[in-house]
């Protein structure tokens, strides 16, 4: 048994013993596979075993990466599994992040919700989307801010982005917060989630995409639908490349 074959059935414990906790379902809560800054053999390998969502982080380092994945798809191995963007996306991208993603995650704002629109039609696609949401203080944190003006236009002209599928809400917790505090994180996108869905009824939130290798039973308890998970797979990322300009 390999490592990542290891590392996955102990995460599957876990989050069953999670959504037990909960009086969950086990198959009410999605397991995104965080490959970011992982080679593409990693991604392979992840998939043979049965994962079907991955997370990346840049544009630049997928499309690297996608060209070696791609090798082995072609080659028959049925292998073919949905790539979504998790990283912040800059407008400049949003054509590239389009074409060679299958869905991104972390849109935040009017501008790039037209970007994106607009690259979704030339390329003749509809363009799964979740709404991330910026919950933690922190200044690195990227999202819309709950309250802002920009979130309400975002939600409100969302139906017209035609191109555009809407599927729930995405956020990050703080960085080593208090259990509490955490846990008040999760709680807050579920209840944003049943705000807007009464508010905005065309829209579509079934998604809750929040929890990680650290947090993700909390995430669980507060109805995460989705859950982010790298280190708890695939071990200890290298350090971080510079951020994409």
């Amino acid at each position: 048994m390999t490592t990542l074959e290891e590392n996955l059935e102990k995460l599957e414990r876990s989050i069953g013993a999670a959504c037990r906790a909960a009086n969950r379902a086990r198959a009410e809560v999605e397991l995104m596979a965080v490959t970011k800054t992982f080679p593409a053999e990693t991604m392979i390998e992840a998939a043979r075993l049965g994962l079907g969502l991955f997370g990346e982080n840049r544009v630049q380092e997928y499309a690297a990466k996608a060209l070696r994945a791609a090798e082995f798809w072609t080659k028959g191995v049925p292998l073919r599994s949905r790539v979504h963007l998790i990283g912040h996306l800059q407008s400049k991208k949003a054509a590239k992040a389009a074409e060679i993603f299958d869905g991104v995650d972390s849109l935040d704002s009017v501008r790039l919700a037209e970007r994106l629109n607009h690259a979704a039609k030339s390329l003749a696609k509809r363009l799964p989307v979740l709404v991330e949401v910026k919950l933690s203080p922190e200044a690195a944190k990227t999202g819309v801010e709950p309250e802002s003006e920009e979130a309400a236009q975002l939600l409100e002209r969302m139906p017209e982005w035609t191109h555009l599928e809407m599927q729930g809400l995405m956020t990050i917790a703080p960085w080593g917060a208090a259990e509490e505090v955490t846990r008040g994180c999760f709680r807050r996108l579920r209840v944003l989630r049943d705000r807007w869905s009464q508010a905005h009824p065309r829209l579509n939130f079934d998604v809750l995409s929040m929890g990680m290798s650290g947090d993700f039973p909390l995430a669980i308890a507060e109805g995460a639908t989705r859950i982010r998970v790298g280190t708890a797979l695939f071990g200890k990322r290298a350090r971080p490349a510079e951020p994409e300009r």
